[in-house]
Order: structure tokens, then C-alpha cells, then sequence
């Protein structure tokens, strides 16, 4: 994992004052964490609004809603790992609601053993997620520099009533007579040909 010098934001949702203080030293040593601590669910949504978390720990119940549907919320709207902390009373019940949108359940009682192998989890899923932003971020541009050059296309088609070959040539042969990328030659050719 190439996590030197990243640091993970947490935000730990939860209506105990100790939890935080039990749930920071179970975190693995050798990485960087900044904690954020909301008490109601309606202080974690406007704090997962403001800022961008890697980690979302909900310790349920709360004083204003039990934290499922936040938890829901906070995994699909963003890259964001979520886990429940519930009673394992409630396990089977909360977990059928959240487990096809990625939302980790963690039963209570639990043992610190137990917690620092979710912590684990949460990271390695965080990062296969961080990985897929990449990924996904590299194939949007691609689509765009793709759509830009057949912009600039057209437009030496339209222009210079050259064939479709040959405007696909001229633009990769500029890009590689000038060390350029295609993207950057398809700039060139659309501002000379704006209409």
C-alpha cells in the first residue's frame, strides 16, 4: 500500500465521550490519521458535507437517528468507507439493509483483536477505492481528449475539406513533430478554426 506520508481522515460518529479515546490507539501505528468526532448524525452530515473522509465510523445508536440511512448515504455518494458499530442484537437486521451498498457492520460486543482487523479491512478497501478513482479519472480524460480531437477533426474537415484520414493524420503527425500531445494540437486546430 503507498500510503507514506498520506494521511487517512476519520470521522467517528458516536454519542459516547470515551469512544473515541478507545477506538484511537487500535488504529495501525505506522499510518497517519486525523479524527474528526461528530456526536448526532445530523452533525456528521454537515460535517461529510464540508470535508472529504476516507473512513466513516458510526457507533450506533445516536441521539437523532440510529445511523443507518447516513451510513448508506455517506458510501454511495462518495469513495468514502463506511462501518456500523451495532448491538449484536440488531446485527442481522442492520446489516440486510447496508451490505449491497458496501457498508461494513461490526457487531458489539466486540474485541479489540476484532477492530483493528476491520480497521485493516476498511483500509485495504479504501485504497482498492482510491486505486478505481485513478482509474476512473485516467479513462474520463482519455474520453474527453478523444472527444477533442474529433472536434478538431471536423473542423479541418469542415474547414480545409480534408478526408477524415487525413485530419486524423495531420493532428498525430503535428503532435509528434512538435513532442506534444495529441490534446494539445487538437486545442491549437479548434482556436484557428472557431466558428
Amino acid at each position: 500500500m503507498d500510503s507514506i506520508g498520506r494521511t487517512y481522515r476519520i470521522l467517528v460518529v458516536t454519542a459516547i465521550a470515551k469512544f473515541r479515546e478507545q477506538l484511537t490507539p487500535l488504529l495501525p501505528e505506522s499510518l497517519s490519521f486525523a479524527i474528526d468526532l461528530a456526536t448526532s448524525v445530523n452533525e456528521a452530515q454537515r460535517m461529510a458535507a464540508e470535508r472529504a473522509y476516507d473512513l466513516v465510523i458510526v457507533n450506533t445508536p445516536l441521539s437523532d437517528d440510529f445511523g443507518v440511512r447516513f451510513s448508506i448515504d455517506v458510501s454511495t455518494r462518495s469513495s468514502t468507507v463506511a462501518m456500523l458499530l451495532v448491538h449484536t442484537d440488531f446485527y442481522d437486521a442492520v446489516y440486510s439493509k447496508v451490505f449491497e451498498y458496501g457498508v461494513f457492520v461490526l457487531r458489539r460486543p466486540t474485541s479489540p483483536a476484532l477492530v483493528r482487523q476491520a480497521f485493516d479491512w476498511l483500509l485495504a478497501t479504501r485504497e482498492r477505492l482510491r486505486s478505481l478513482e485513478k482509474k476512473s479519472v485516467s479513462l474520463q480524460e482519455k474520453m474527453d481528449e478523444i472527444r477533442l480531437v474529433n472536434r478538431a477533426k471536423w473542423a479541418l474537415i469542415s474547414h480545409l475539406n480534408m478526408t477524415e484520414d487525413a485530419a486524423h493524420r495531420y493532428i498525430e503527425k503535428q503532435a509528434m513533430d512538435r513532442c506534444v500531445p495529441r490534446r494539445t494540437v487538437a486545442e491549437d486546430v479548434l482556436r484557428t478554426y472557431k466558428d
